[in-house]
C-alpha cells in the first residue's frame, strides 16, 4: 500500500483567502485515482513532529498550506522543525503546492526542499483570471500549453539546480510555475515537485493540469 500524507491549510496555517479544504479534497481524489492512501492532516504542526520518527514515514509528503499569520514561527514548534528536518535530511519525496511556498519561513530546511519561495516584498501575483501556461522540457512532452483561471505566482525565489517545466508570461518575463528537483542526501537522492498553480478547486479540473500532477506523482514515486 502506497500511502501519502497530506498537510491542508487548517488551524493556524489557513488563510482569507485561500479554500484548502477544497482544494487538498481535489487533490486527495486526484493522488487516491491511481490508487494511493491518502490521510489528510487535521493538524500540521503535529503532523510534522510525528516524521521525527522514519518508522512513521509516509510514502510521499504533500503540503498544501498557507502562512500563519499569528505572529509565530513556522514550523510552530520544536518537535515539529525537528519532523521537516528529518524528512528533508532522509530524502523522501516532497510534493509542495501553490501557497506552500508562502509558508514555513523559519525552516532552512523547507526551502531547501521546496526548491523555492515566495519572497515577501518581491513575489506577487496579477489578479485572479485567465493564466497562459507555457509548457518546456521533456516532462510535458504531448502535453499541449493550456489555459485555466488562476493565480498567477511571480518574482519567487528558486534555486538555480531546480528543472522549470512550465511559466507563465507578466510584465515581460516568463515566471516559472511548475519545477522539478532532485538533490543529493546521505541516502541517495531526493526528490520534489513544486506546482504553483492550484488556488482553487477548479484549477485541478484542467486535464492538462491534472495529467502534469499525475505524472509529477508517478516520477515521485518512482
Amino acid at each position: 500500500m502506497t500511502t501519502a500524507l497530506l498537510l491542508s491549510g487548517t488551524g493556524r496555517y489557513a488563510d482569507p483567502w485561500h479554500p484548502f479544504a477544497e482544494t487538498s479534497a481535489a487533490v486527495a481524489s486526484l493522488l487516491e485515482d491511481p490508487g494511493l492512501t491518502v490521510n489528510t492532516a487535521d493538524d500540521v504542526d503535529t503532523s510534522l513532529a510525528s516524521l521525527r520518527d522514519p518508522s512513521a514515514w509516509p510514502d510521499l509528503l504533500v503540503v498544501n498550506v498557507g502562512l500563519p499569520r499569528d505572529g509565530g514561527t513556522a514550523p510552530g514548534t520544536e518537535e515539529a522543525h525537528a519532523g521537516m528536518d528529518a524528512w528533508v535530511a532522509g530524502g523522501r519525496p516532497l510534493l509542495a503546492l501553490h501557497s506552500s511556498s508562502t509558508s514555513f519561513t523559519d525552516s532552512e530546511s523547507w526551502e531547501k526542499a521546496a526548491g523555492g519561495q515566495w519572497v515577501r516584498g518581491v513575489s506577487m501575483h496579477p489578479e485572479y483570471g485567465a493564466a497562459h501556461i507555457l509548457l518546456e522540457g521533456s516532462f510535458p512532452v504531448g502535453v499541449p500549453d493550456f489555459t485555466l483561471d488562476d493565480e498567477r505566482y511571480s518574482w519567487l525565489r528558486t534555486s538555480p539546480d531546480v528543472v522549470v517545466h512550465a511559466r507563465h508570461e507578466h510584465e515581460g518575463h516568463l515566471h516559472p510555475v511548475m519545477w522539478s528537483l532532485e538533490r543529493q542526501v546521505e541516502t541517495g537522492s531526493a526528490r520534489t515537485f513544486y506546482d504553483a498553480l492550484g488556488h482553487d478547486a477548479a484549477s485541478y479540473k484542467s486535464p492538462e493540469h491534472r495529467e502534469l500532477l499525475t505524472r509529477a506523482v508517478d516520477w515521485l514515486l518512482e
